[in-house]
Protein backbone atom coordinates (compact mmCIF):
# COMPACT_ATOMS: atom_id res chain seq x y z
CA UNK A 1 0.00 0.00 0.00
CA UNK A 2 1.40 3.42 -0.94
CA UNK A 3 1.87 6.19 1.57
CA UNK A 4 -1.04 8.03 -0.02
CA UNK A 5 -3.27 4.96 0.33
CA UNK A 6 -2.17 4.42 3.91
CA UNK A 7 -2.97 8.04 4.76
CA UNK A 8 -6.35 7.76 3.04
CA UNK A 9 -7.21 4.64 5.03
CA UNK A 10 -6.04 6.23 8.28
CA UNK A 11 -8.15 9.35 7.72
CA UNK A 12 -11.26 7.32 6.85
CA UNK A 13 -10.80 5.12 9.90
CA UNK A 14 -10.41 8.23 12.07
CA UNK A 15 -13.52 9.75 10.48
CA UNK A 16 -15.55 6.63 11.22
CA UNK A 17 -14.37 6.55 14.84
CA UNK A 18 -15.13 10.26 15.20
CA UNK A 19 -18.63 9.75 13.78
CA UNK A 20 -19.22 6.93 16.23
CA UNK A 21 -18.23 9.24 19.09
CA UNK A 22 -20.59 11.96 17.83
CA UNK A 23 -23.48 9.53 17.55
CA UNK A 24 -22.81 8.37 21.11
CA UNK A 25 -23.01 12.00 22.25
CA UNK A 26 -25.81 13.37 20.09
CA UNK A 27 -27.78 10.37 18.82
CA UNK A 28 -28.27 9.11 15.27
CA UNK A 29 -29.14 12.54 13.86
CA UNK A 30 -26.25 14.99 13.73
CA UNK A 31 -26.41 18.76 13.07
CA UNK A 32 -24.74 20.15 9.99
CA UNK A 33 -22.51 22.42 12.04
CA UNK A 34 -20.84 19.48 13.76
CA UNK A 35 -20.27 17.65 10.47
CA UNK A 36 -19.06 20.73 8.61
CA UNK A 37 -16.52 21.51 11.35
CA UNK A 38 -15.27 17.92 11.54
CA UNK A 39 -12.17 16.89 13.50
CA UNK A 40 -8.43 17.43 13.62
CA UNK A 41 -6.15 14.81 12.12
CA UNK A 42 -2.41 15.46 12.50
CA UNK A 43 -2.98 19.25 12.37
CA UNK A 44 -5.35 18.96 9.40
CA UNK A 45 -9.01 19.85 9.88
CA UNK A 46 -11.09 17.07 8.29
CA UNK A 47 -14.57 18.27 7.44
CA UNK A 48 -17.13 15.61 6.57
CA UNK A 49 -19.44 17.54 4.28
CA UNK A 50 -19.44 20.69 2.23
CA UNK A 51 -21.71 22.71 -0.04
CA UNK A 52 -21.77 19.97 -2.72
CA UNK A 53 -23.29 16.53 -2.38
CA UNK A 54 -20.03 14.77 -3.23
CA UNK A 55 -17.42 16.00 -0.77
CA UNK A 56 -13.65 15.47 -0.75
CA UNK A 57 -11.37 17.15 1.81
CA UNK A 58 -8.31 18.64 0.17
CA UNK A 59 -6.01 16.16 1.89
CA UNK A 60 -7.73 13.17 0.21
CA UNK A 61 -7.68 12.02 -3.40
CA UNK A 62 -11.05 10.23 -3.27
CA UNK A 63 -14.32 11.68 -1.87
CA UNK A 64 -15.07 11.05 1.79
CA UNK A 65 -18.85 11.53 1.79
CA UNK A 66 -22.00 11.79 -0.30
CA UNK A 67 -25.17 13.59 0.78
CA UNK A 68 -28.81 13.24 -0.17
CA UNK A 69 -31.20 16.15 0.32
CA UNK A 70 -34.76 14.96 -0.41
CA UNK A 71 -36.48 17.15 -3.01
CA UNK A 72 -33.14 18.80 -3.68
CA UNK A 73 -31.53 19.61 -7.03
CA UNK A 74 -30.59 15.97 -7.64
CA UNK A 75 -33.02 13.08 -7.80
CA UNK A 76 -31.21 11.00 -5.18
CA UNK A 77 -33.13 8.27 -3.43
CA UNK A 78 -33.82 4.60 -3.32
CA UNK A 79 -33.80 2.68 -6.58
CA UNK A 80 -35.15 -0.47 -4.94
CA UNK A 81 -35.56 -1.70 -1.39
CA UNK A 82 -31.95 -2.86 -1.38
CA UNK A 83 -30.11 -0.27 -3.46
CA UNK A 84 -29.51 3.47 -3.21
CA UNK A 85 -29.14 5.44 -6.41
CA UNK A 86 -26.98 8.52 -6.32
CA UNK A 87 -27.01 11.07 -9.11
CA UNK A 88 -23.88 12.27 -10.84
CA UNK A 89 -22.63 15.77 -10.17
CA UNK A 90 -24.04 17.52 -13.24
CA UNK A 91 -24.27 15.72 -16.57
CA UNK A 92 -20.58 15.22 -17.37
CA UNK A 93 -19.46 11.68 -16.42
CA UNK A 94 -15.88 13.02 -16.39
CA UNK A 95 -16.54 15.74 -13.82
CA UNK A 96 -13.88 15.40 -11.12
CA UNK A 97 -16.48 14.50 -8.47
CA UNK A 98 -17.92 11.74 -10.66
CA UNK A 99 -14.44 10.49 -11.41
CA UNK A 100 -13.77 10.44 -7.68
CA UNK A 101 -16.77 8.21 -6.96
CA UNK A 102 -15.81 5.99 -9.88
CA UNK A 103 -12.36 5.57 -8.35
CA UNK A 104 -13.97 4.79 -5.00
CA UNK A 105 -15.96 2.05 -6.75
CA UNK A 106 -12.96 0.55 -8.54
CA UNK A 107 -10.88 0.47 -5.36
CA UNK A 108 -13.83 -0.31 -3.06
CA UNK A 109 -13.01 2.60 -0.80
CA UNK A 110 -15.63 3.19 1.93
CA UNK A 111 -17.55 6.47 2.13
CA UNK A 112 -19.95 8.15 4.55
CA UNK A 113 -23.56 8.68 3.43
CA UNK A 114 -25.49 11.63 4.88
CA UNK A 115 -29.27 11.81 4.49
CA UNK A 116 -30.88 15.13 5.43
CA UNK A 117 -33.96 14.22 7.47
CA UNK A 118 -34.89 17.85 8.17
CA UNK A 119 -33.07 21.03 7.23
CA UNK A 120 -29.68 21.10 8.91
CA UNK A 121 -29.91 17.60 10.44
CA UNK A 122 -28.50 14.41 8.95
CA UNK A 123 -28.73 10.70 9.49
CA UNK A 124 -25.16 9.38 9.19
CA UNK A 125 -24.54 5.96 7.63
CA UNK A 126 -21.10 4.41 7.17
CA UNK A 127 -19.30 2.74 5.56
CA UNK A 128 -21.10 2.69 2.22
CA UNK A 129 -19.70 1.49 -1.09
CA UNK A 130 -20.25 2.43 -4.71
CA UNK A 131 -21.15 -0.87 -6.38
CA UNK A 132 -22.24 0.21 -9.87
CA UNK A 133 -21.77 3.06 -12.33
CA UNK A 134 -24.40 3.91 -14.96
CA UNK A 135 -23.10 6.72 -17.21
CA UNK A 136 -26.22 6.50 -19.40
CA UNK A 137 -28.47 7.08 -16.41
CA UNK A 138 -26.00 9.48 -14.77
CA UNK A 139 -26.19 7.50 -11.53
CA UNK A 140 -24.08 5.45 -9.17
CA UNK A 141 -25.48 2.61 -7.11
CA UNK A 142 -24.64 2.56 -3.41
CA UNK A 143 -24.89 -0.15 -0.78
CA UNK A 144 -24.27 -0.11 2.96
CA UNK A 145 -21.90 -2.41 4.76
CA UNK A 146 -22.44 -3.95 8.18
CA UNK A 147 -19.84 -1.97 10.10
CA UNK A 148 -21.76 1.24 9.46
CA UNK A 149 -24.75 0.28 11.58
CA UNK A 150 -23.02 1.38 14.79
CA UNK A 151 -19.25 1.72 14.57
CA UNK A 152 -16.31 1.09 12.33
CA UNK A 153 -14.01 -1.73 13.47
CA UNK A 154 -10.80 -0.62 15.14
CA UNK A 155 -7.78 -1.37 12.97
CA UNK A 156 -4.19 -1.60 14.24
CA UNK A 157 -3.02 -0.98 10.69
CA UNK A 158 -5.38 0.78 8.25
CA UNK A 159 -6.74 -1.77 5.81
CA UNK A 160 -9.84 -2.30 3.69
CA UNK A 161 -9.14 -6.02 3.27
CA UNK A 162 -12.35 -8.04 3.24
CA UNK A 163 -14.66 -5.03 3.42
CA UNK A 164 -15.55 -4.37 -0.20
CA UNK A 165 -15.78 -7.74 -1.93
CA UNK A 166 -18.58 -8.14 -4.47
CA UNK A 167 -19.57 -11.51 -3.06
CA UNK A 168 -20.99 -9.59 -0.09
CA UNK A 169 -23.80 -8.14 -2.23
CA UNK A 170 -26.50 -10.30 -0.65
CA UNK A 171 -25.52 -9.23 2.88
CA UNK A 172 -25.20 -5.60 1.82
CA UNK A 173 -28.62 -5.69 0.15
CA UNK A 174 -30.18 -6.85 3.42
CA UNK A 175 -28.36 -4.18 5.43
CA UNK A 176 -29.27 -1.45 2.93
CA UNK A 177 -32.95 -2.45 3.15
CA UNK A 178 -32.78 -2.05 6.94
CA UNK A 179 -31.10 1.33 6.58
CA UNK A 180 -33.86 2.42 4.21
CA UNK A 181 -36.41 1.75 6.95
CA UNK A 182 -34.20 3.54 9.46
CA UNK A 183 -34.03 6.61 7.22
CA UNK A 184 -37.84 6.78 6.98
CA UNK A 185 -38.29 6.34 10.73
CA UNK A 186 -35.67 8.97 11.58
CA UNK A 187 -37.11 11.46 9.11
CA UNK A 188 -40.60 10.90 10.51
CA UNK A 189 -39.42 11.43 14.09
CA UNK A 190 -37.49 14.60 13.33
CA UNK A 191 -40.33 16.15 11.34
CA UNK A 192 -42.96 15.33 13.95
CA UNK A 193 -40.88 16.58 16.87
CA UNK A 194 -40.03 19.77 15.00
CA UNK A 195 -43.73 20.37 14.24
CA UNK A 196 -44.54 20.03 17.97
CA UNK A 197 -41.59 22.24 18.93
CA UNK A 198 -39.76 19.39 20.66
CA UNK A 199 -42.36 18.69 23.32
CA UNK A 200 -44.94 16.07 24.23
CA UNK A 201 -48.41 16.84 22.86
CA UNK A 202 -49.97 15.75 26.18
CA UNK A 203 -47.69 16.78 29.04
CA UNK A 204 -45.38 19.23 27.19
CA UNK A 205 -42.22 17.47 28.36
CA UNK A 206 -39.35 19.10 26.43
CA UNK A 207 -36.54 16.56 26.74
CA UNK A 208 -36.17 15.27 23.18
CA UNK A 209 -34.32 12.16 24.38
CA UNK A 210 -37.60 11.07 26.00
CA UNK A 211 -39.84 11.92 23.04
CA UNK A 212 -41.13 9.64 20.28
CA UNK A 213 -43.03 10.18 17.06
CA UNK A 214 -46.15 8.08 17.53
CA UNK A 215 -48.19 6.93 14.55
CA UNK A 216 -51.93 7.55 14.69
CA UNK A 217 -52.56 4.81 12.14
CA UNK A 218 -49.80 2.26 12.73
CA UNK A 219 -46.93 1.90 10.32
CA UNK A 220 -47.58 -0.83 7.77
CA UNK A 221 -51.35 -0.35 7.69
CA UNK A 222 -53.20 1.45 4.89
CA UNK A 223 -52.84 5.21 5.53
CA UNK A 224 -50.11 4.49 8.08
CA UNK A 225 -47.74 6.76 6.18
CA UNK A 226 -44.77 8.39 7.97
CA UNK A 227 -46.11 11.92 7.50
CA UNK A 228 -46.61 14.59 10.13
CA UNK A 229 -50.48 14.60 10.03
CA UNK A 230 -50.30 10.89 10.94
CA UNK A 231 -47.97 11.60 13.84
CA UNK A 232 -47.98 12.80 17.42
CA UNK A 233 -45.03 13.93 19.49
CA UNK A 234 -45.40 11.96 22.72
CA UNK A 235 -43.14 11.22 25.66
CA UNK A 236 -42.40 7.56 26.16
CA UNK A 237 -45.04 7.17 28.87
CA UNK A 238 -47.84 8.69 26.82
CA UNK A 239 -46.71 6.93 23.65
CA UNK A 240 -46.98 3.58 25.43
CA UNK A 241 -50.33 4.53 26.96
CA UNK A 242 -51.66 5.61 23.54
CA UNK A 243 -50.44 2.46 21.78
CA UNK A 244 -51.82 0.15 24.46
CA UNK A 245 -55.22 1.80 24.68
CA UNK A 246 -54.90 3.31 28.15
CA UNK A 247 -56.09 6.53 26.56
CA UNK A 248 -57.43 7.79 23.26
CA UNK A 249 -57.55 11.11 21.45
CA UNK A 250 -60.84 12.31 20.03
CA UNK A 251 -61.05 14.03 16.63
CA UNK A 252 -61.52 17.33 18.50
CA UNK A 253 -58.01 16.80 19.96
CA UNK A 254 -59.23 16.02 23.47
CA UNK A 255 -57.71 13.17 25.49
CA UNK A 256 -59.97 10.50 26.93
CA UNK A 257 -58.58 8.12 29.56
CA UNK A 258 -60.03 4.62 29.85
CA UNK A 259 -62.68 4.38 32.59
CA UNK A 260 -61.04 1.58 34.55
CA UNK A 261 -57.82 3.61 34.68
CA UNK A 262 -59.73 6.62 35.99
CA UNK A 263 -61.11 4.51 38.85
CA UNK A 264 -57.80 2.87 39.70
CA UNK A 265 -55.59 4.00 42.56
CA UNK A 266 -51.91 3.32 42.01
CA UNK A 267 -49.86 6.22 43.27
CA UNK A 268 -48.80 9.62 41.94
CA UNK A 269 -47.50 8.43 38.55
CA UNK A 270 -50.91 7.12 37.54
CA UNK A 271 -52.62 10.20 38.93
CA UNK A 272 -50.38 12.86 37.38
CA UNK A 273 -49.09 10.93 34.40
CA UNK A 274 -52.36 9.56 33.07
CA UNK A 275 -55.53 10.42 34.98
CA UNK A 276 -54.88 14.18 34.89
CA UNK A 277 -54.71 14.03 31.08
CA UNK A 278 -58.42 13.15 30.93
CA UNK A 279 -60.48 15.76 29.07
CA UNK A 280 -57.43 17.89 28.32
CA UNK A 281 -56.81 19.18 24.80
CA UNK A 282 -53.49 18.17 23.29
CA UNK A 283 -50.84 20.69 22.32
CA UNK A 284 -50.89 21.24 18.53
CA UNK A 285 -48.40 22.39 15.88
CA UNK A 286 -48.70 26.04 14.86
CA UNK A 287 -48.91 25.07 11.20
CA UNK A 288 -52.46 23.83 10.56
CA UNK A 289 -51.27 21.52 7.77
CA UNK A 290 -49.11 19.65 10.29
CA UNK A 291 -51.84 19.04 12.84
CA UNK A 292 -53.16 15.51 13.36
CA UNK A 293 -55.60 14.45 10.67
CA UNK A 294 -59.10 14.50 12.16
CA UNK A 295 -60.17 11.58 9.99
CA UNK A 296 -57.21 9.49 11.11
CA UNK A 297 -57.83 10.40 14.75
CA UNK A 298 -61.48 9.41 14.35
CA UNK A 299 -60.47 5.99 13.05
CA UNK A 300 -57.99 5.49 15.88
CA UNK A 301 -60.49 6.74 18.48
CA UNK A 302 -63.09 4.26 17.19
CA UNK A 303 -60.62 1.46 17.87
CA UNK A 304 -60.10 2.82 21.37
CA UNK A 305 -63.87 2.75 22.02
CA UNK A 306 -64.29 -0.72 20.53
CA UNK A 307 -61.61 -2.10 22.83
CA UNK A 308 -63.25 -0.73 25.97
Amino acid sequence: MSNSSEQDAAIRSAAFRWLDDQVQKHGDILPRGVLAEGFNFHNNQIRLLGPQGIFKPAILNIPLSITTIPNGPYDDGYLTNTLIKYRYRGVDPQHRDNRGLREAMLNQVPLVYFYQVVKGKYLCIWPVFIVNDDPGGLTFTVQVDEAGMSSYPQMEKPSYSGIGEYENNSRRSYITANVRQRVHQSAFRERVLRAYREQCAMCKLRHSELLDAAHIIPDGEPDGDPIVPNGLSLCKLHHAAFDRGFLGIRPDYVVEVRQDILHENDGPMLLHGLKEMHEKRIFLPRNASQRPSESLLERRYSRFLDAN
